[in-house]
């Protein structure tokens, strides 16, 4: 496996990745939870150290997977990345909400690579009225993430305010 080194990062990162947004299901719909993971444990055993989530994917079962599949000592090995749910939040009490409620189905006293989900302009401007900045600032220093990030889509004039509106990890 290749590993790349990120600015502020502490440790180096596996360029593949394990997204958890398209799992193999079962007939009815459902995470077929000993086949994917198998896959999972696979991809960590072989080298990727980054799994990626997310609370919406797979109708909001991909983390409670994703915590069950890494008990032992496959949550030490990976840098785990999930999402905070942009278009749902309505409060500043929200994005601790759902952060504290991510860690609990994740399983997890820490999320390593914690994204704003989805930027567009209408949840940016929400987002940054009830004072995401802060709210990532202080989850960073209590601990419960360590990297804060974003993903977009939305125009190019957005996306630049963003970038500049905090010292952010990745994108």
């Amino acid at each position: 496996m290749l590993f790349r080194k990120m600015n502020k990062v502490e440790s180096g990162l596996s360029i593949l990745g394990f997204g958890c947004m398209r799992l193999p299901v079962t007939k009815d719909g459902n995470i077929d939870e000993n086949q994917a993971t198998d896959m999972l444990r696979y991809a960590i055993d072989h080298g990727v150290n980054y799994i990626d989530t997310a609370y919406p994917y797979h109708n909001g079962e991909s983390e409670p997977f994703v915590g069950r599949a890494l008990q032992g000592e496959y949550r030490e090995k990976v840098n785990l990345a999930t999402k905070l749910p942009s278009w749902l939040i309505k409060s500043r009490a929200d994005m601790d909400r759902y952060l504290d409620e991510q860690l609990k189905r994740l399983q997890t006293d820490h999320i390593d690579f914690y994204l704003v989900h989805g930027l567009m302009k209408p949840f940016w401007e929400n987002l940054s009225t009830l004072g995401v900045t802060d709210f990532l600032d202080s989850a960073i220093a209590d601990g419960r993430i360590k990297y804060a990030g974003f993903s977009f889509h939305d125009e190019l004039a957005l996306f630049k305010e963003i970038v500049d509106a905090y010292d952010w990890t990745f994108c």
